[in-house]
């Protein structure tokens, strides 16, 4: 089964940018092999206030009345955009992902992953864990005697 994983990264190499200095994803397909299939631009503020006044006015609060920093029910307009706009993906990868993003990220089922490392090095030992875990398999090492 196939699944895509977004990458913070300034350089195309390293997972080197916090979750929040993040302007672009890039982002990988995982299958037989991992590819980059894309990058995807972050929305700006402006497109990023209609998505949180319509999150807000859809679920019949105020933003008076919400948690978020009084930034509406679903907290920061700009972590909100964020997590829309990979919100297809498996798990993100990033140098530093903050409680309010790792929450968001937790109503979506999506995993998050703080490494600081090459993107091929935290993409191969994710899709590993993944492996393992989607085929029900332990991660320990047996000692088989003959």
């Amino acid at each position: 089964m196939a699944y895509k994983i977004a990458v913070g990264s300034s350089d195309g190499i390293n997972v080197n940018l916090k979750f929040g200095e993040v302007t672009k994803f890039l982002i990988y397909e995982v299958s037989d092999e991992i590819r980059l299939v894309e990058e995807r631009i972050v929305r700006n503020d402006t497109e990023i206030q209609k998505i949180n006044e319509n999150s807000c006015n859809i679920s019949g609060c105020s933003k008076e009345d919400c948690g978020g920093n009084g930034s509406g029910c679903n907290g920061s307009s700009d972590v909100i955009s964020k997590v829309v706009l990979i919100s297809d993906c498996r798990c993100v990868v990033c140098k530093k992902i903050g409680f309010q993003a790792q929450k968001q990220f937790e109503k979506k089922a999506i995993s998050v992953f703080d490494v600081e490392c090459e993107i091929n090095e935290a993409l191969e030992k994710i899709a590993f864990y993944y492996g393992k875990m989607d085929k029900h398999e332990s991660f320990r090492k047996r000692n088989i005697l003959f």
